[in-house]
């Protein structure tokens, strides 16, 4: 099915995006840049009325204006932008109150999600033993605002509920490294190191738009989990 992807952010990845949109046959209806920071939410409505779908790669501070444009379009929303979990439930009770279709993701490469399911594995294996200690690095570009990255919140929670402590993430900002997560395990004759390196934010921008293809004409709030549990369990 051909969508209209409306996009919120126009930067590298939404410019990825919109490129992954044409390659897959969808039509980009509506791209909302910097141009449009000072509109409020009815405002915002009105251009996404159009579309089927909305992929939202902006600001933190921008993500409930966001979220509540799409509802009152009634718009699908795809929301790849981090920074407000603090925000979580009050968004998806305005989701709900509409009957709208919402998924987000810390991270929508396939790849990243992959390596949260291997570290789950890894933590509860390493859970049994208690000479080995856990724990957790990431690495993005300097321009990347959020840290720890969203990424790297979620292994952390991954790792701290199989361990049963709080880990402490640590971040580095510089050039333009795409994304490095590492998560290790050392104890006192060896450490075994898990990492996922991101060449480019190409598998993050293919991601976003199988999620869009996803949660087409579906309702409910969702993470890419929920995505990637469907896929896997389809696939045995």
């Amino acid at each position: 099915m051909s969508l209209k992807v409306a996009l919120i952010g126009y930067g590298a990845m939404g410019k990825l995006i919109s490129g992954i949109v044409d390659e897959r046959d969808h039509e980009v209806s509506a791209v909302i840049d910097e141009k449009y920071a000072g509109a409020d939410a009815a405002g915002l409505a009105e251009l996404l009325k159009t579309s089927d779908v909305v992929i939202d790669f902006s600001t933190a501070s921008a993500v409930r204006r966001n979220v509540e444009a799409g509802m009152l379009a009634g718009v699908s929303v795809v929301e790849g932008t981090t920074g407000w979990a603090s925000e979580m439930e009050s968004i998806k009770s305005t989701v709900a109150e509409a009957d709208g279709s919402f998924v987000f993701g810390a991270n929508f490469s396939i790849g990243v999600n992959l390596f949260y399911r291997i570290t789950d594995y890894a933590s509860e294996l390493f859970s049994r033993f208690d000479e080995y200690e856990a724990y957790l690095e990431e690495q993005h570009h300097s321009r990347k605002l959020d840290a720890p990255s969203g990424t790297a919140l979620k292994l952390k929670s991954i790792v701290d509920a199989r361990i049963g402590r709080d880990h402490i993430v640590s971040s580095t900002r510089a050039g333009s490294i795409p994304g490095t997560h590492r998560i290790g395990f050392d104890g006192p004759a060896d450490q075994i190191n898990l990492e996922h390196i991101a060449r480019s934010r190409q598998g993050f921008a293919e991601g976003a738009v199988f999620a869009a293809e996803w949660i087409a004409g579906r309702k409910g709030f969702y993470e890419f989990s929920d995505v990637m549990d469907e896929v896997l369990n389809s696939s045995r």
